[in-house]
């Protein structure tokens, strides 16, 4: 037996929520779950001021709210990027002799998910769980070239350039990066370090995540360079393939 029933019940009517693909009224949820009247909208009201779930006035129902679907989503994407990365990423970063990271964009940043060091790997800033804006980072660049006009539009808004002319600038490069693929960066981040980046693109192709390898500036030749470019492609297209069900050509 628990001895939170209300966090049990929470969870009781979020689980009930996600399991009917409409709105529902608290008349049915109290129906449902055997709840009495004033428990039931008690926890509706903390859970709707919490965001996790939303009542619609005109029908008198009850919904997932944003929150709600902004975890669901994060464990769809999130939880099975980073299995699927993993292992492919520590072998990236063991090959070019530094470091190989999964991210994702979060407006106008990104978001590090999993970080995995190769045995000559120094400690750098882009660890598990930070933020940086996108348009400093090979992978916020790469993401950015594969979002929808509108999107891009806002993301950039965020960390907007200076003036006009720098905006049309920043386009004008994203559009580059989308065409070639790939995109680099080089001591943007960290001094004395290089990276390249290409994105994981979604079912409709936008940009899921990106993959990224980090390395001392000067140790990869410009055929390594190239090398590690197409491995990341490949990697990519894998883990698009195993997390949407489809199967994606290399850029």
């Amino acid at each position: 037996m628990t001895h939170v029933p209300a966090a049990r019940n929470t969870l009781r009517i979020l689980t009930l929520l996600s399991s009917i693909d409409v709105p529902i009224s608290a008349a049915r949820i109290r129906a449902e779950l055997d709840l009495p009247r004033s428990t039931t909208y008690h926890l509706l009201a903390e859970m709707e001021q919490a965001g996790y779930v939303v009542r619609i006035p005109e029908t008198r129902t009850w919904g997932l709210g944003l929150v709600a679907y902004s975890m669901a989503n994060a464990y769809v994407t999130q939880q099975p990027l980073v299995r699927l990365a993993r292992r492919p990423l520590q072998a990236l970063a063991e090959s070019v002799g530094g470091s190989a990271h999964l991210s994702r964009l979060a407006g106008s940043e990104v978001l590090y998910l999993l970080e995995v060091r190769g045995s000559r790997a120094v400690s750098l800033v882009t660890g598990e769980g930070v933020r940086l804006e996108a348009l400093k980072t090979a992978s916020g660049r790469v993401m950015l070239a594969h979002l929808p006009e509108a999107e891009l539009r806002a993301a950039l808004a965020g960390n907007a350039p200076p003036n006009p002319s720098a905006t049309r600038e920043a386009q004008n490069a994203l559009t580059l990066i989308r065409q070639r693929g790939w995109e680099e960066e080089v001591e943007e981040v960290s001094r004395g370090q290089h990276s390249l980046a290409v994105a994981v693109l979604d079912h409709v192709g936008r940009p899921a995540a990106s993959l990224a390898v980090t390395f001392p500036v000067g140790t990869l030749t410009e055929h390594d360079q190239s090398h590690t470019i197409q491995s990341l492609k490949e990697q990519a297209t894998k883990v698009a393939s195993h997390l949407y069900g489809i199967v994606l050509d290399s850029p």
